[in-house]
């Protein structure tokens, strides 16, 4: 049987208007009537009824998560605990992968569909912030490097000091021919550009010179990328004793190249990611990396999103920076004499 407010309100013994003022959070009720109220709902295990509010407030209580790729394990990770903290607010969250084009990128960031969503948490890779403030969209949070000084909130770590890190990390161990593999000059290659540049800098720091030839691009950040990317290191000539992969996935599809090209990790060749993912602590070795809060994003993110939904709107928007941390693990240890 689910109860009412009107049960509630006889147990308790005051009004429907003062036990929707407990259950909405409003704090002008007398703490005897408010406990009262409380003991009234657990007894009754009083649920409210969502749906009934949200449209009173002309909500849908979805909202959306749009990302390019849910077969990349970050993402996956992210949305899981996208979808935790959602629910803290009683709200059902609609995941959307957009592939990374403008045309499915545009459709998200406009709401879906009309009345369908009441917010978008979003990580775009190619629309542009003009693109976004031209778009007559809902309440947004933006998440990744592809949209700078945009107009939504933005929810960020800093890839170039952490890319710097684990540079620097590699060279401290003795490794001196240390490889990067994901770089991209596309436009949508925003991302790969901040952790060259992080990658840049901690050569500097260590004293080593900037190689081209150490550079590996691959067009996208899969397995297959990494594997190919670290079989034409391999294959150039320039043989690394490191390599810094731009995500964790292309560093697993590097470990399998160099297996494969009879190459020991870490003995013959340090390996490191970057995103710390579930599959990075399992492999063999397991992997270092560079350690996003995930959690934190996602609860910053999904916070902002609430914040706008129940408050100003029109604020200027703020950026917000989340922290991360260098993980070494098994894949990375100092070269033996």
């Amino acid at each position: 049987m689910r109860h009412r407010l009107k049960d509630v309100a006889e147990r308790a013994g005051v009004s429907v208007k003062t036990v929707s003022n407990v259950v909405n959070g409003y704090l002008h009720v007398k703490p005897d009537t408010r406990a009262r109220v409380e003991e009234a709902i657990a007894e009754l295990n009083y649920r409210p009824n969502l749906s009934a509010r949200n449209l009173r407030k002309g909500r849908t209580g979805v909202i959306a998560l749009a990302v390019p790729e849910l077969d990349i394990p970050y993402f996956a990770e992210l949305a899981r605990h996208v979808v935790v903290a959602a629910a803290e607010h009683g709200w059902t969250v609609l995941i959307d992968q957009t592939g990374g084009g403008p045309e499915q990128e545009r459709v998200a960031a406009s709401g879906i569909a009309d009345h369908m969503i009441d917010g978008l948490i979003f990580s775009p890779l190619a629309l542009t912030a003009d693109d976004l403030a031209g778009l007559d969209g809902m309440p947004m949070v933006l998440l990744g490097e592809r949209v700078d000084h945009g107009p939504a909130d933005h929810v960020v770590i800093d890839n170039v000091a952490a890319a710097r890190e684990i540079t620097g990390h590699l060279a401290g161990l003795g490794r001196r021919r240390i490889a990067a593999i994901g770089s991209q000059r596309t436009p949508e290659g925003a991302s790969a550009r901040l952790r060259l540049e992080g990658y840049a800098a901690g050569l500097a720091d260590a004293g080593i010179a900037y190689d081209d030839r150490l550079v590996a691009p691959a067009p996208a950040w899969h397995r297959a990328d990494g594997a190919a990317a670290m079989r034409q290191l391999l294959d150039s000539g320039s043989r690394p004793d490191a390599v810094f992969c731009f995500n964790d996935t292309l560093a697993l599809g590097a470990l399998r190249a160099l297996h494969e090209a009879g190459l020991r990790v870490p003995e013959d060749v340090a390996v490191a990611g970057f995103d710390d993912i579930e599959d990075g602590r399992f492999s063999i070795p397991t992997l270092s990396t560079i350690a996003p809060d995930k959690e934190r994003i996602a609860r910053l993110a999904v916070e902002l999103l609430a914040g706008r939904l129940n408050g100003d709107r029109a604020a200027p928007p703020r950026e917000l920076q989340v922290p991360y941390q260098l993980t070494p693990r098994e894949s990375t240890r100092p070269a033996t004499a």
